[in-house]
């Protein structure tokens, strides 16, 4: 075996973690920095200067306005825009209107809540980025299921709904209340 360079191993002189950078308000020389959000660039001298920036730019989309499109809030034009969430449509006049489109869901397919009985349920994404299906009178109605509803009476305990879920075995369509065991394939 050849014998190894510890040099190469040493924390202060780590090849990926120098940038040769200079920093834009000090001139010091910017390194890569690391926090529990992920990794950044920052300056070497930090308590005296606080440059940073993001190790990896983003793509940000410019706002593209909708043509012919209207506010129903404010009568403003509409624009796709980026955020943290993803791609939306909102008003171009965003300081003083906070109207946001939602995607539309095709209201024959609604499936009415069945515990408040006057909304429908609407798929939606924790902050985590995994989809679920609440009732859309949140917060009055606090119902939830992680699977996506099928409107089907169970005909065990009569709950106004039924979730499909993907098993190894294929899909089944089951009731999402705990007492309630019935499970069907579909």
């Amino acid at each position: 075996m050849s014998k190894i360079d510890e040099q190469l191993f040493s924390a202060h002189e780590h090849a990926l973690e120098k940038e040769y950078e200079l920093c834009p308000k000090c001139g010091s020389e910017l390194s890569v920095r690391h926090s529990k959000h992920g990794g950044f660039v920052g300056c070497n001298s930090y308590p005296a200067c606080d440059y940073t920036r993001p190790l990896v730019q983003h793509e940000n989309i410019e706002t593209q306005i909708i043509e012919g499109s209207q506010c129903p809030e404010c009568g403003n034009e509409l624009a796709v825009k980026s955020g943290r969430f993803g791609i939306f449509i909102g008003c171009t006049n965003y300081p003083t209107c906070h109207h946001i489109e939602k995607p539309t869901q095709d209201e024959g397919h609604a499936i009415n809540c069945p515990v408040c009985g006057k909304g429908h349920m609407e798929q939606r994404t924790s902050r985590y980025g995994k989809s679920f299906y609440a009732c859309n009178t949140y917060p009055k109605c606090k119902f939830l299921v992680n699977y996506p509803p099928v409107a089907e009476q169970c005909p065990d305990c009569g709950f106004g709904i039924l979730v499909e879920r993907k098993t190894a075995s294929g899909k089944r369509l089951e009731c999402p209340q705990k007492q309630c065991k019935y499970k069907r394939a579909l």
